[in-house]
């Protein structure tokens, strides 16, 4: 029973926090890209700094190999974009195209030459791999909590939905950038949701052993979403823009923000 109330728990986090930012990016607020980029970024910000970084740096694990594990992170996913960089540029240079200006000849982004000079969307990989850490702690967290207590269990399964939906719809919005495609975006944010549950089996049956290391699967998770944020989202943003559009965007990146503070007040309220 314990084990089908872990596994129902993760599943509704997991993925139910997808389909509902899926609903919300590709539905009512689909049509308001910009702003959405501009509360993905400070949802993605805040949920490191405010969230999982502070999680992780309340463990016994010592500050300083908590850093090491930031800054390798944050190489690791800057590695993996140039891989996806090199992999594209491989296949679309081989007829001798110039190769100073090959991101804006031959990039999938012909309208945002000024703000995002790459031919694929910066942290693709980046997002779904550090998702996918994400997840995995958190089915961790949602399997002890339930192991503590059924009641404690619902409301941290319930806590982590509301909390991955404003970061859900950055990730979607990374990689529909990319691709131009909603359902092969919402397929490979959904696989990566999925794997709470893994982490839900894991924390089941091992959950002594890898409690150990949940500090260091949050500051990866957290050197993911900071890479995103500053490395995909931000230079999006930096345009020339109106007064107007400027707070706009600076208001949204607040709402971000607020969203994700004032949720991971109430779990750790709980």
């Amino acid at each position: 029973m314990l084990l089908i109330a872990i596994m129902v728990g993760t599943l509704l986090a997991g993925i139910g926090s997808v389909w509902l930012a899926a609903a919300l990016s590709f539905g009512a607020l689909a049509r308001y890209t910009q702003h959405m980029l501009s509360l993905a970024a400070g949802a993605l910000m805040a949920t490191a700094f405010m969230h999982l970084l502070p999680e992780a740096f309340e463990s016994q694990a010592g500050a300083h190999d908590l850093f090491l594990t930031l800054l390798l992170g944050l190489v690791f996913f800057f590695l993996l974009d140039k891989a996806e960089l090199w992999h594209h540029g491989h296949e679309h240079h081989h007829d001798g195209a110039h190769p100073p200006q090959p991101h804006h000849v031959q990039g999938h982004h012909h309208t945002h030459t000024h703000a995002h000079p790459h031919p694929a969307p910066l942290g693709s990989w980046a997002i779904v791999t550090g998702d996918s850490v994400h997840c995995f702690g958190d089915g961790i967290l949602i399997a002890s909590a339930f192991m503590a207590d059924m009641r404690l269990g619902v409301m941290a399964a319930l806590a982590v939905l509301a909390h991955e939906v404003p970061h859900h719809m950055g990730d979607l919005m990374v990689l529909r950038a990319g691709a131009n495609n909603r359902r092969m975006a919402l397929v490979k944010v959904s696989l990566a949701g999925a794997v709470t549950s893994l982490g839900g089996l894991a924390g089941f049956w091992l959950v002594d052993l890898l409690r150990d290391y949940l500090p260091y699967f949050l500051v990866v998770a957290s050197s993911s979403f900071v890479y995103v944020a500053l490395a995909d989202l931000i230079p999006q943003l930096q345009k020339r823009l109106s007064l107007r559009e400027t707070l706009a965007q600076i208001a949204w990146l607040g709402v971000g923000m607020a969203m994700v503070s004032l949720l991971s007040g109430v779990a750790h309220g709980h």
